[in-house]
């Protein structure tokens, strides 16, 4: 079937400008604009709540060959404010899927453009680094957009973690079809509630793929409010936290820093951290935080230490700095060997880690999914201590 095709344009906050089309009109939205090197995984980049507020950019040629299917979604709803991409397929072919790309565009109001030079919009944001801008159909009204982005800030403070965080506490419930998903790694437990350990998800933005993985180790995962405090962790009686992936600037989510900072303070149950869990762990910890030029967003970013490296899925705009903390109660245990940024730390003392990717993400294809084990095996030399 043939669409119809819409002119828009993209517009940049430096005034650069890219042609190109869309599958519906009457667009017009506004997002920090950043690039994601994969080649595949674009419904989970879709759907990632750690995407809130940008736009992005798939450098690969064509996306949307797999279609999208009903299993894959992080999340069940979508916060990134558009796509950009050079070619979308129309003509899926993967046994799981049950609608198009297009057609999902079109039904979830998605803004988008395609058709433009993805490579050279690339090279620019590595240029210039990470911006705002503007999709849109209304190519007349250029001087109102540009308005409208000098107003937008790039990255909205912690009110991103308040749009994508759960609002209460809620149970994530074992079932078949999420249970399954890593059968191939680790060994199948019966579906009853005898669970071995009961884990407190604090909730920045959390994918479910993180979610289904602790339930292959037959956990019991309470998910928890952002905001939650030390009171609340207690109350549940925990055997073990994990810190989410999430979106927005680190630094700026004072109150959840605190919070976090009391938990490491008063609880002596293992901590783990992922994404943005590892950034809020560090700045609990008295490590900083600061802005990369243009992010590590992909599946081919190689991390380690000492001759040995890991393939990471990434998905970050802020890093951690090196500061006097790492001289007294942290240790790094990866480094991003692309740039040399801390992709991992340990804390001397207590059982708390945390990484700067994904481990439940699989480019390597499962390089680094041995740190939920070793999380799990901290849980049980925490139950055997005390």
């Amino acid at each position: 079937m043939k669409r119809k095709r819409y002119p828009t344009i993209l517009l940049l906050e430096d005034g650069t400008q890219y042609h190109g089309w869309s599958f519906y009109n009457s667009l017009k939205s506004t997002g920090e604009v950043v690039f994601n090197t994969g080649v595949t995984g674009y419904q989970e980049i879709i759907t990632d709540p750690s995407y809130a507020e940008q736009i992005i950019t798939f450098t690969y040629p064509e996306i949307g060959n797999t279609g999208i299917n009903e299993e894959d979604n992080e999340a069940s709803k979508i916060y990134i404010k558009g796509i950009i991409a050079k070619n979308i397929s129309n003509k899926p072919s993967n046994w799981r899927h049950k609608i198009n790309l297009i057609d999902y565009l079109i039904q979830k109001k998605l803004p988008h453009i395609f058709g433009i030079d993805t490579r050279a919009l690339t090279k620019h944001l590595r240029n210039y680094g990470v911006m705002n801008g503007c999709i849109t159909d209304n190519i007349m009204n250029i001087k109102m957009i540009e308005e409208i982005m000098n107003k937008t800030s790039s990255i909205m403070e912690n009110q991103l973690v308040n749009k994508v965080a759960t609002k209460s506490l809620y149970t994530f419930v074992r079932t078949h079809k999420n249970s399954g998903i890593y059968s191939h790694l680790h060994q199948k437990t019966p579906f009853e509630n005898n669970y071995l350990f009961h884990i407190a998800v604090i909730d920045l933005g959390v994918k479910n793929n993180i979610l289904s993985r602790l339930i292959n180790y037959n956990c019991k995962i309470t998910v928890i409010p952002a905001n939650s405090n030390y009171e609340t962790i207690k109350q549940l009686q925990v055997d073990g936290i994990l810190l989410s992936n999430g979106p927005g600037d680190p630094s700026s989510m004072t109150d959840i820093i605190n919070n976090v900072k009391k938990i490491i303070d008063c609880c002596d149950i293992p901590i783990f951290g992922i994404c943005m869990g590892h950034q809020i762990l560090s700045l609990a910890l008295g490590a900083e935080t600061f802005k990369l030029k243009f992010g590590h967003r992909g599946l081919n970013h190689p991390t380690g230490m000492n001759q040995q490296a890991e393939i990471t899925s990434q998905n970050h705009g802020f890093a951690v700095k090196l500061n006097s903390s790492f001289n007294k109660q942290l240790a790094i245990s990866h480094f991003n060997l692309n740039d040399s940024t801390i992709a991992g730390i340990v804390h001397k003392n207590k059982p708390i880690f945390s990484v700067q990717y994904h481990p439940e993400a699989s480019p390597g294809p499962h390089d680094s999914d041995y740190l939920f084990n070793h999380f799990i095996y901290l849980i049980k030399q925490s139950k055997i201590k005390h």
